[in-house]
């Protein structure tokens, strides 16, 4: 709740009213008195939930839309004045046909300069464009051509940098899966390219896109703890925020604020400094929905599930995932052509209700997963899911399914390579042992070969049978 109330005091008197006044109007009483609680009130999340009486799936989904409906207001703000600057640009002709030739420079050259605040180079061609047609008998001209040219290769610049950016996400998706050291290099290649095309202009968009790139793929591809002459991620995170502060009307600013707060989390959690990471948690999660359907072109939000679940093992208190993503995800549509994202969310779905004890409900999102997409392109990440769903079926004790799917397994480790998939083969005995009829040793055989999985190293490819949490509860299930 902290960064919700954190955005609700720092709204202004008017903005809150208003925000106030249009929930109370508009037929949204509970989310108006949830904004009035959080603003005038010190009440706890469990006191605002009995007041309300709702339950917390319920709460979550209320304070969810209401930081939505906070968002949308506060976008809203921005665009009014960018929509009158864009307005005035489509009336451009207009004033060079019906104003006197001073009135229109002048108009123009105001335009101009409120156009260079907004940073909006698409349409700061148009005006030097036209002002370059109404100098053409002076010796302003020239500068003003040179303008024009400067300004559109500037634009093409910012096309290419946002082609690349999303070009590099769609191809770590595919690296994700698979490790594979072509994918690494295509990786590594757009990453340069990206650098190459940033430096030849001083611009802080470039600059926002570039790390957007940069920094992801310091944390997830080529680590660089030893390579001095980069700056340090700490440094291009705080000039990030300087620019966002800077620039707070532009509205591509306001959502990438959110791809930031993601790249903090995982820089911090790469680093392992878990405490610091827990101030970026919260504001991810509650627009996980809309960070996984809306900004792949600038990230890959799939990452945040599987540091959700990295999370929820390392907590003392486990939340109730499974239950969590009922409210959070309840108006989301995943899109079954983006794969990666795809197997990564129905994984993620299948390990919260795994964790939660719900084995029936984590091997059905595993079944739907295999029947919905081929993963023939993924033999790992198949192999992967195949395994997962196998481990269900051994804690229902459904040895028929059971045994059809870990013959399918084994057929494909041969395939793949029993060097390659160490912590399936370690699963797979585990899970034999527990199903057997022999009850000899049973617990002392399951418990040194959970030893030797945690010792495993980290998989560079997608690997959610390593996010699988062996505690002594999940030994005596399989030991009985």
């Amino acid at each position: 709740m902290a960064k919700l109330k954190n955005i609700i005091m720092q709204l202004s008197d008017a903005d809150y009213l208003a925000i106030h006044e249009s929930l109370s109007t508009g037929g949204a009483e509970k989310s108006a008195y949830l904004l009035k609680s959080m603003r005038e009130s010190s009440s706890s999340d469990h006191a605002i939930m009995e007041e309300l009486e709702v339950n917390t799936n319920a709460y979550y989904t209320l304070r969810s839309r209401l930081n939505q409906k906070i968002e949308e207001y506060l976008l809203q703000q921005m665009e009014n004045p960018r929509t009158d600057i864009l307005k005035k640009v489509a009336n451009i002709n207009e004033i060079i046909f019906t104003k006197k030739k001073a009135i229109a420079i002048a108009t123009l050259k105001k335009l101009e300069k409120e156009l260079i605040d907004y940073d909006l180079s698409n349409e700061l061609t148009i005006v030097y464009k036209a002002l370059k047609k109404l100098h053409q008998n002076t010796e302003e001209y020239f500068g003003y051509s040179q303008l024009y040219n400067r300004h559109v290769a500037y634009m093409l610049a910012v096309d290419k940098a946002e082609d690349l950016l999303s070009n590099y996400f769609i191809k770590f998706g595919n690296y994700s899966l698979t490790g594979d050291e072509t994918n690494k290099l295509e990786l590594v290649l757009l990453n340069k390219e990206m650098l190459n095309t940033c430096k030849i202009y001083d611009s802080h968009r470039l600059f926002i896109y570039k790390n957007c790139l940069n920094i992801f793929h310091r944390l997830f591809v080529e680590e660089d703890e030893t390579d001095v002459d980069l700056d340090p991620i700490e440094d291009l995170l705080a000039k990030a925020d300087g620019i966002f502060e800077l620039y707070s009307l532009d509205s591509i600013y306001f959502h990438l604020k959110l791809v930031y707060e993601f790249l903090k989390l995982e820089y911090y959690n790469h680093y392992r400094l878990y405490r610091k990471a827990e101030n970026y948690f919260e504001e991810v999660n509650e627009s996980c929905a809309a960070f996984l359907s809306n900004f792949n072109l600038f990230t890959y939000p799939a990452q945040f599930l599987i540091t959700k679940l990295q999370r929820s093992k390392r907590m003392p208190e486990k939340a109730m995932l499974s239950e969590e993503n009922v409210a959070l995800f309840q108006d989301f549509e995943p899109d079954k052509d983006d794969l990666p994202q795809y197997i990564t969310y129905a994984t993620y779905r299948s390990l919260s209700c795994h964790f939660d004890q719900k084995y029936e409900d984590a091997a059905k999102w595993l079944n739907n997963l295999l029947n919905d997409v081929s993963l023939k392109k993924y033999q790992n990440a198949q192999l992967e899911i195949k395994t997962l769903l196998a481990l269900e079926y051994c804690l229902m004790k459904d040895y028929e399914l059971f045994n059809q799917l870990i013959n399918s397994i084994q057929r494909q480790i041969r395939i793949i390579g029993k060097e390659n998939c160490m912590n399936i083969q370690v699963l797979n005995k585990i899970m034999k042992i527990s199903l057997s009829e022999s009850k000899r040793n049973k617990e002392e055989k399951i418990g040194e070969l959970v030893k030797k999985f945690k010792s495993l190293e980290p998989i560079q490819h997608f690997a959610p049978t390593l996010l699988l949490e062996f505690n002594d509860d999940m030994i005596k299930r399989l030991v009985g």
